[in-house]
């Protein structure tokens, strides 16, 4: 349950101060209540929506009424009254079976909703019109009140309404790496959210904000800690701090679920072993589990990394990663838990292919994995480079369930200094086609279950979100959040209208502004693949940071993290030969996939480096030389920020100057570190390639020797 007093003070708070809607800073994310300037529209939609009806009392329909009352008295500048019975041009909000909803939707309709899914349809009641708002469930009906509201913010909704929408996904999920002394790894947006200290008793307004967001996406399971976890947080202490967030989060259908340390029995139980098949661990874990849902019932379960970059697993005692989560997932069975295991898995072997490392440690393993466990996996077999091939093991495990794990901090992407619009990344990786059985075999098929004999399913993004002001740090950043839950709850929803939609909802209605930044946003991965990592180079960022360029960097504490290890650039050529003749990471792919990648000729040029060690001087399908192409690529790069900019430039008069003034200054940050990453690459690789810079393009001011000694803070 909410505290009555933050509900009431958020609420209250917006209608007695109604400038808090439309602050500059970024706070309200895409849940920007700005009143519609259009005339026309704000008396129709005052007209049709000036009143509402709800039918039960729960705390998930409050939150909903209240979303309706917030986004109304900002949006059309009025709060909506609330109606005893039905009366003219009233919203409804009920659940299945509700007197008022008979006639107008049949149960095959509501047979197909699921528990999340929801139905808004234009009917007549008594002669009037009426919008209904309906599901099975109330966070059904929370859920289409958002999509309603988002359909008046975005001036996209229709005289008649017939809208029925259902969540792909069964987990649609946030991987917060947050620690418990307030730090974030790979967080770039201030501190953590949670404020532990301060927990249970002191619940900051920000929790119930944050859920609010959420539920507006579809996102329903956060996972509070860091995968690399701190034992502690399975402490008494600590799990009274996360019941009360999950007491905050459950009328936003929001679970809580927690990142666990294998060697939790013996850092908090005193065992001398963690061997998931030892009895006293598995009574352990057992008593653990019945203690959390105990605290809490509605807890969703376990995040687990084991047996990678140095965290303990199962097979510190010889067992298998299935023997691990098997053991854990029975722990949770009967309170309806589950365990999702991350397969980010590899050795510091240098003589084995790191691309080939978690394929090989699962792929064996299909069949062996309880019902209850779903195997994270990675989008790409690397670790969230600006572009990969998709795992391999997405159809290759028919008998497991898989879930899909994308990043929306921007390790590897600027951080939150650059402007990089992730859906074009997630979609290009959903659209791949596996030919797992079959030519449509695409990956968002596979993650679906569609071809699996098990049947949960998910997507989980490791969170960008912060402490900072705006949540994000960059305004941009705000779009990957809002990205990564869209196409959680359908795969088949394309870039550009979630980007329309989240820039109709976070700036402006205006087409002026729109399509030019619609454009940038579209753009903008693939500007930053150009000016970091083309034609399928990867993990050439500086060591450990991974802030700024390192293509130099031959020293690291294991060789599988040094970016000589993947480009291999030598005299002859450069990129990391994976066909059959090299370490046959193309043979993990079915074969269409694999004889695609494993020739020169049809492998996708924008993966070729990925798969091929290509002569500086082999003639690419424009008619230039590699060398020459991969120079064109970092310098488009350069160029496309600067397009980037001069768009923004144009766009004062459309925004408020908080927001612009600081994606003015960010963009103008990325495009000196395009240039160092430009700079960096193109002279570091001519020292192999011994080509001369092609004589259109303007010639780094500095040396080699500069760029390596300049370190990106």
């Amino acid at each position: 349950m909410i505290p009555k007093f933050s509900r009431g003070f958020l609420f209250i708070s917006i209608l007695l101060f109604p400038f808090l809607l439309i602050a500059n800073d970024g706070y309200d994310l895409w849940l920007n209540y700005r009143k519609i300037e259009n005339k026309a529209l704000l008396d129709k939609y005052n007209g049709a929506f000036n009143d509402y009806y709800i039918k039960g009392n729960s705390e998930t329909l409050k939150a909903a009424e209240n979303e309706l009352k917030l986004a109304f008295s900002g949006l059309l500048g009025t709060e909506p009254k609330l109606l005893n019975s039905i009366e003219n041009g009233c919203i409804v909000l009920a659940t299945k079976n509700e007197s008022v909803l008979k006639g107008h939707i049949s149960a095959k309709d509501y047979d197909k909703l699921g528990n999340e899914g929801f139905i808004i349809k234009s009917v007549k009641i008594n002669n009037r019109n009426c919008t209904l708002i309906s599901a099975n469930t109330d966070i059904g009906v929370l859920y289409g009140v958002f999509h309603f509201i988002k359909l008046i913010q975005t001036q996209q909704i229709a005289d008649k309404l017939t809208i029925t929408e259902v969540p792909r996904l069964d987990i649609r999920a946030l991987n917060h790496w947050d620690n418990l002394d307030g730090s974030i790894e790979r967080g770039y947006a201030g501190n953590s959210l949670w404020k532990w200290d301060e927990l249970p008793n002191t619940i900051d307004k920000r929790y119930i904000d944050y859920a609010r967001a959420n539920a507006s996406i579809g996102i329903n399971a956060t996972v509070l800690n860091n995968v690399n976890s701190n034992p502690k947080i399975l402490t008494k202490d600590y799990l009274e701090k996360v019941k009360a967030l999950a007491d905050v989060f459950r009328p936003y259908g929001l679970k809580v679920y927690l990142s666990v340390s294998f060697t939790s029995p013996i850092k908090l139980g005193g065992l001398p072993t963690a061997d998931p098949l030892n009895p006293q661990v598995i009574d352990w874990w057992e008593a653990k589990a019945k203690e959390i849902y105990t605290l809490i019932p509605d807890f969703g379960g376990f995040l687990v990394k084991a047996n990678s970059e140095g965290q303990p697993g199962p097979q510190d005692y010889g067992r298998t990663h299935a023997d691990g989560a098997n053991m854990l997932a029975q722990a949770l069975e009967s309170y309806k838990g589950v365990v999702m295991w991350r397969a980010f898995v590899y050795n510091s072997d240098p003589e084995e292919d790191r691309v080939l490392q978690a394929y090989n440690s699962f792929k064996p393993l299909d069949s062996q994995f309880k019902d209850n466990v779903l195997v994270q996996i990675k989008n790409g077999p690397i670790d969230f480079q600006p572009r990969e091939p998709f795992s391999p093991l997405f159809g290759a495990m028919p008998n497991t369930s898989l879930m899909m794990e994308f990043q929306i901090t921007q390790e590897y992407l600027g951080f939150s200094n650059h402007l990089v619009f992730l859906s074009t990344l997630y979609e290009e990786t959903l659209d791949s086609d596996t030919y797992a059985k079959g030519k449509g075999s695409t990956v968002s098929n596979v993650i679906e279950g569609k071809y699996s004999t098990k049947k949960l399913t998910g997507m989980a993004g490791v969170s960008n979100i912060g402490n900072s002001r705006n949540w994000c740090g960059h305004p941009f950043a705000q779009s990957n959040w809002y990205s990564l839950g869209r196409l959680a709850w359908n795969s088949e929803t394309s870039s550009e209208s979630i980007a329309e939609d989240w820039i109709r909802m976070t700036f402006s209605n205006n087409k002026d502004f729109i399509e030019p930044v619609k454009k940038m946003m579209l753009e903008s991965r693939e500007t930053t693949v150009d000016y970091m990592t083309p034609l399928g180079l990867n993990h050439i960022m500086a060591y450990n940071t991974h802030r700024g360029p390192g293509p130099w960097v031959d020293t690291a504490a294991q060789p599988n993290w040094k970016s000589t290890y993947y480009h291999r650039a030598d005299s002859i050529g450069i990129g990391f030969d994976r066909t059959t003749g090299g370490s046959n990471a193309v043979s993990q792919y079915f074969p269409p996939v694999r004889d695609r990648f494993n020739s020169l000729e049809t492998c996708p040029e924008n993966l070729l480096l990925w798969f091929h060690h290509v002569s500086w001087k082999h003639k690419m399908k424009s008619g230039n030389t590699l060398w020459d192409e991969m120079c064109l690529h970092y310098y488009n790069g350069v160029d496309k920020v600067r397009e980037m900019q001069s768009s923004w430039n144009k766009l004062k008069s459309f925004i408020d100057e908080e927001r612009f003034i600081k994606v003015k200054q960010l963009l103008e940050e990325q495009e000196v570190e395009a240039v160092i990453w430009r700079n960096s690459c193109v002279l570091y690789f001519q020292t192999f390639s011994k080509m001369p810079i092609p004589e259109e393009l303007e010639k780094p001011e500095k040396s080699l020797s500069y760029y390596i000694g300049l370190k990106l803070e």
